[in-house]
């Protein structure tokens, strides 16, 4: 133990690592970002190597720092394991879940809502995400992931087969009686589905539709269902964020099966938070 580091050395770099930030570690730790600095210097000098490249207004770690990371991010996910199957948690600490914007809006206030009115005393705390990278076990007690479920390292549970259709605004739909009625309007895309518009044209025999209409594209869904709610154009989504939605309507029936879906997904650890365990099984149930 006595040629470890210190241990404010080690959450410094920890820190700093994974936002690539002192000035983010220093407000994550509480302390200034000369402090963190420092901090990182001194254990730089005692492991006798560089663990980032300082750039003008930004850090990258060095091969030595990407190396080193996941065994100090390890040590303290351990740390906080142990500390809490042994002694329990010491403060209430809210449930965290983390997921898209439109998930919140669409499918999840409605059960949160239900949820909180069956357990008040349950504190929840919602984080939002876009991209795929924006996720991760890191700060999430459970999130809710679009995807296949090739992810590692976590517990998964499926909300069901989910299938994309079109949607627009009642007004817009009244013009639409066959997706050739297509033609000359707006689709509306949305950055990273696994299947979009191309596939539902295809489906729906008119492949060549999509060079004859307008485009807007969009790196959220949120955005294109506003579009779309206003008469902006036709949304590509998934029928579960219908569900209560009484401004967009679905001009055709046809709908197409999507590889992807909606999945629950909490880090695999072996200390489940009663709080959060609750969440996640209403939210299972409730699918």
């Amino acid at each position: 133990m006595g040629q470890l580091p210190p241990l404010l050395w080690l959450q410094a770099f920890e820190s700093a690592a994974r936002t690539l930030s002192f000035t983010a570690a220093g407000n994550e730790l509480g302390v200034t970002q000369a402090a963190i600095s420092q901090r990182v210097r001194l254990l730089e000098d005692r492991v006798g190597q560089k663990l980032f490249v300082r750039h003008a207004r930004s850090l990258t770690l060095t091969p030595a720092g990407q190396a080193w990371l996941p065994s100090i991010h390890d040590a303290f996910m351990r740390i906080s394991e142990g500390t809490l199957e042994v002694f329990g948690s010491t403060t209430e600490q809210p449930v965290t879940l983390r997921t898209t914007p439109v998930i919140q809006q669409s499918w999840l206030a409605p059960r949160l809502i239900a949820f909180h009115r069956a357990y008040p005393q349950v504190a929840v705390r919602l984080v939002s995400a876009i991209w795929p990278d924006d996720f991760g076990p890191e700060g999430a007690d459970i999130e809710i992931r679009y995807g296949k479920g090739e992810w590692a390292g976590v517990d998964m549970q499926s909300l069901g087969e989910d299938q994309l259709q079109p949607v627009c605004s009642p007004s817009l739909a009244k013009t639409l009686a066959s997706p050739s009625d297509l033609a000359g309007h707006t689709l509306l895309h949305a950055a990273g589905f696994g299947i979009g518009w191309s596939g539902w044209l295809q489906a729906a025999n008119v492949a060549d539709m999509e060079a004859r209409c307008w485009s807007i594209t969009c790196d959220n869904q949120v955005m294109t269902l506003v579009l779309a709610s206003q008469g902006g154009g036709v949304a590509l989504t998934h029928r579960r964020l219908m569900e209560r939605r009484t401004d967009l309507v679905a001009p055709f029936a046809l709908s197409v099966v999507s590889d992807e879906r909606f999945w629950l997904v909490r880090p695999n650890r072996r200390h489940v938070d009663e709080d959060a365990a609750l969440v996640w099984a209403w939210l299972v149930e409730s699918r």
